[in-house]
Formats: structure tokens, sequence, C-alpha cells
């Protein structure tokens, strides 16, 4: 890791001495953004080494703690000209003014997994601080009212760890990663292992507080019902920064099940097993989660070859686990020695990834080890892959054995919530999404535009089999194939942006995309906080005085928004 750290902070700044005439321009950027911060008692930041005096070391250590994709790690990618880790809620908020003041746009970071590294990295020539929320992690549960506080900093890891300190039967539902942060996770909605029993995490949200372009903070009220509802699932770092979200406890049993059970075997084998799941996964009761990872180098296979792990979760002893399965999915041959007891903050642990012997107070180290390069994409599905469909996804990934998808059933609370209940939309007629990835190692990162095409190919190849008009896919899996916002210029109006950023915003959001530029428009009208995918306000001259907004006789009243 030091050794890593040291060649990055030699190459990065190499590379930026080659590019001294933009540096001088965020240099006189800098001392603004700083002699800002300086005047507000902002002590925690770091800033970029422009010349030998300053340390090269602490500021790379620092930016590349939270990458978690090493794709963004890359020297020859923007850097930003300062990180500020603000300590409190006022440095927060100054931080976020400073920032406007300065002309800087804005990266919020919480855990650092964006998929496209939109919390880490911006535009070439765009001058850019990052504001890292790594200590604004604070939860604080209140069991009186089975809700929890949770600052936008902490980890998924942080905060299931908190509850379960202070309760055995109440949980959360998220992801499983525990580095995640929380800040960015729920912000683009947040499916996990309870998701079929509770919904998504954003629909366990009652209250946040967003601090806003001008760095005032809004709670529910004050921020209003369209912005609300926009930041639930409507992606992380668009809409301000959450400083805290209020999260709704879960009731979980004392004893949960939970199996990872690898099937190896011939092609046809394996494609009749993934071809099965489907019919079963997303019909199952809802106290049960089964999903499927499918690739010829899966590492719960411990051999090359193609294969199918299935990850179960059930909210209810073993033996009823094991019954249910014997009677919907008998092939998949699952047995009592595969499914342990434990509880829930147990099963979080024991689908962490964190490995053999890992603890529950492990779920509190926010750094990730073991970091790779990766690329990913999604789809969702909702008609049953045809047995012909399963075996071409399997010809492909026995060709490369970096690759692999994940599919996650949806169904039980899933399909009950509307799709308009919160920004995001993807509900009922849904039988799972597929997520498809390829990793490879800094060994192989000359190779890495194979690995892409390769992913690129992959995708494009099941076309037929997945949702269409449009094709769909998940903002935390956020893909800039689908399209990036390039600099409005020659006149061009925010009308264009808007119609721009319908490429991506309809697959990612459906029909609320509308609902999104109006809540856009209304909290950040100036558009402080963006990225290459962002949803781009209106501008007001576009609205009448009554709050109609017309184009081409198609006009929104109130808050729906038609395009």
């Amino acid at each position: 890791m030091f050794n890593f750290l040291q060649r990055l902070c030699l190459l990065c700044y190499c590379f930026f001495l080659l590019s001294f005439d933009v540096s001088l321009c965020s240099s006189d950027s800098l001392r603004n953004f700083t002699s800002c911060l300086d005047n507000h008692k902002i002590k925690n930041f770091t800033t970029f080494p422009y010349n030998e005096h300053d340390s090269a070391y602490n500021y790379f250590k620092i930016l590349n703690f939270s990458i978690q994709n090493l794709r963004f790690a890359e020297p020859k990618l923007p850097k930003p000209i300062a990180i500020v880790l603000p300590e409190s809620l006022k440095q927060l908020q100054k931080s976020v003014a400073c920032s406007k003041e300065a002309s800087l746009e804005i990266r919020v970071r919480s855990g650092g997994h964006s998929y496209e590294g939109t919390s880490s990295v911006a535009d070439d020539d765009t001058r850019f601080v990052i504001i890292d929320m790594m200590n604004l992690n604070h939860v604080r549960v209140d069991m009186e009212t089975e809700t929890a506080w949770v600052e936008g900093g902490a980890t998924l890891g942080e905060t299931y760890y908190a509850i379960s300190q202070s309760s055995g039967v109440h949980g959360f539902s998220a992801g499983s990663c525990p580095t995640v942060g929380v800040g960015g996770h729920v912000g683009g909605g947040g499916f996990g292992l309870l998701s079929r029993k509770y919904g998504l995490a954003a629909d366990n949200v009652v209250d946040a507080l967003l601090v806003d372009a001008d760095g005032k903070l809004l709670d529910k009220e004050t921020m209003g019902e369209d912005v609300f509802w926009a930041i639930r699932g409507g992606g992380g770092g668009l809409w301000g920064i959450v400083y805290a979200w209020k999260i709704k406890l879960l009731k979980v049993p004392q004893v949960v099940t939970s199996f990872i059970a690898s099937r190896k075997g011939t092609k046809s084998h394996v494609a009749k097993l993934v071809h099965k799941w489907q019919y079963v996964a997303p019909k199952l009761e809802d106290d049960f989660y089964l999903s499927c990872f499918v690739g010829a180098g899966l590492p719960e296979a411990k051999t090359i070859g193609i294969s199918a792990t299935f990850k179960g979760f059930y909210l209810g002893p073993r033996d009823s686990a094991i019954s249910i399965l014997n009677q919907t999915f008998p092939e998949l041959g699952v047995v009592q020695e595969e499914c342990r007891e434990m509880s829930w903050i147990e099963s979080i642990v024991f689908f962490s990834g964190l490995g053999d012997g890992a603890l529950v107070p492990d779920l509190k180290n926010r750094y990730m080890q073991d970091k790779e390069y990766f690329k990913a994409k999604s789809d969702f599905v909702r008609i049953h892959v045809p047995l012909v469909g399963i075996e071409t996804a399997l010809e492909i990934l026995e060709k490369e054995p970096k690759g692999q998808i994940v599919m996650d059933p949806y169904g039980g609370m899933m399909h009950n919530i509307s799709s308009e209940s919160i920004a995001f939309p993807h509900r009922s007629g849904n039988l799972f999404t597929i997520q498809y990835l390829i990793y490879w190692k800094e060994a192989d990162n000359d190779k890495s535009s194979d690995y892409i095409d390769w992913i690129r190919g992959f995708y494009a190849s099941m076309t037929p089999f997945v949702s269409w008009g449009p094709r769909a896919a998940y903002i935390n899996y956020m893909d800039f194939d689908l399209g990036v916002m390039e600099k409005i210029s020659n006149g061009a109006s925010a009308k264009d942006a808007v119609e721009k950023a319908k490429v991506w915003g309809e697959k990612y959001f459906l029909s609320n995309y509308g609902r999104l530029v109006m809540a856009k428009t209304q909290v950040d009208p100036s558009n402080v906080f963006t990225n290459e995918q962002g949803i781009p306000p209106m501008s007001f001259t576009s609205f009448n005085a009554k709050g109609e907004y017309k184009k081409d006789a198609i006009f929104v009243k109130g808050s729906t928004m038609l395009i």
C-alpha cells in the first residue's frame, strides 16, 4: 500500500507539472478557497502539491484512501485542487459556501464507491474540490422511536454496527458491502438483502438534513415535498450534500439463516440452474432473498470454469429455509451443512466479503482492502430470459474468467411500492436486475481497454433479453456508456441540457425524470452540484407566474413535469 501510494504520488506530480499553465489558474482559485476556509477556522484540508515544498504524500494518501475503483486513481486523470474533511455541520456548510465563492465545482464523497468516479474526478479543465464526509460519520440510534440519524459520511458497516449495539432484533435494508458510504448509497435507492421484505434503503428514510448550494440547512419540511422525494433515489451528490439521513429501523428475528452455495458442472447444467432460479427467486416469500452470481472465475467456486453461486438469506430458522427451497428449487440441492443460523448482524459480516475470521467490530473499518480496477453495467429484466439467452451469457462468461454477472431478485415489497413513491422507479413488473462486472489487477491494466470492450460486447449481446423502451439501468451502478453531459455552449439553453440528460435520465429514472428536473430547478437552479450524468435545472425564465413551464404546447403544473 505504501509503495503504491508513493509511486502514484510521483506519477501524479510529474504529470501535473506538464500542465503547469492550467495549474496557474487553479492556484488562484486555490488561494481564494483556502483563504475562505481559514477565515472560517476550517483547518482539516489538504491541497494539491504545486511545488516541491508541498506535501504530495499526504494529499494523495487522502485522495486515494476512498477511491475504491483504481481506474480513478490513475495519474492522468484530473485531480482536485483541494480536499476538505469537515468535522462539524457548520464546517460542512462553510466548505460549500467557500467552494461556491471560489467558483469551484464540488465533488461529494462519503464512501468513494462511485462506479464512474464521480465522487473523486471531474471533467478535464474543471477546477474542483472534494468535500469528503468521512469525519461526519456518527450514527445516533433512538430505540424509543425505532429510528436513527445517520450522518452522510458513515459507511454501511458503521451504520449496521451501531444498530446492532442498540438492539439484537432491529436492522436496516441496504447493501452488503460495509465500506459503501450511506450518503450516496441511500441517495441512489440502496438495494440489499432486506429489500424484498422492507424495500430499499431510501424507502425507509423518514427525514433528512440537506446542505444546499448556499450552505443553508434544509430538513424535510423546509426543502419541500419535491426535493425530499428527489433525494431519495434520484442519485447522490446532485441536490446538495446530505448531512444526515433519518432512517426507520426494521424488525428482524433473533435467528436468521444464511448460505453461499456454489454449483459447478457443464454449461448445460449451470444454464438450467440459472434458468430455474429466475422463476423461483422473485416469487419466494418476502422473508427470503436468493441471489445468483455466474462466472468462470468466481472465488467461491475455488476453480476456473463456469459456475453459479447462490447466496441465500432467510428471516427465520434453518429448517424452514431448507424446507422452502426443497419445495421451490429442489434442483439446487441445498443441504443443512451449507446453511448457518446466526443473528442478523452476523449475517451482515457473513455476506460482507471481509473474509474468514471477520468479526462484527470489523464492520467499522472503512478502508477497503484488495482494491482492483473494474467496470460495470446494469439491466432490469421484466420477462424471463429463455434458456438460449442464459446459454449465450455463459458462453461469453466462459471466455473471460475476470468477468461475472450478479442477479438480484425483486418481488415481495419491491412490487408493492409505487414507482412514483420516491425517485427510484424500478418496481412492479421487474423480475430481477443484472449487474455485469469485470475486475482486473494493476499488472493487467495495460489490457484495460480489452476488458472494457468485452463488457460492452457482453451487454450488447443481452439486448434481446432485457427491458426496453427504454433499456433501464440502476443509478447506483452508474455507467457513462449511457451518455454524458457535454459542455453546453454556443448559445444553447437550459432546455438543451435537459434534453441531453434525458438520454440517461430516462434510463435511470423512467417517467420520474421530469419531476427530478423540477426538483433540481427548485433546490439548485445554478447547478452547483453536478457531474457528467447530472440532472440539469431548467432556467427560471422558462416558468410563468403560475409556476408552469411551457415547451411545445406541453406544460408542467404543480410537481409533475412532462418532457
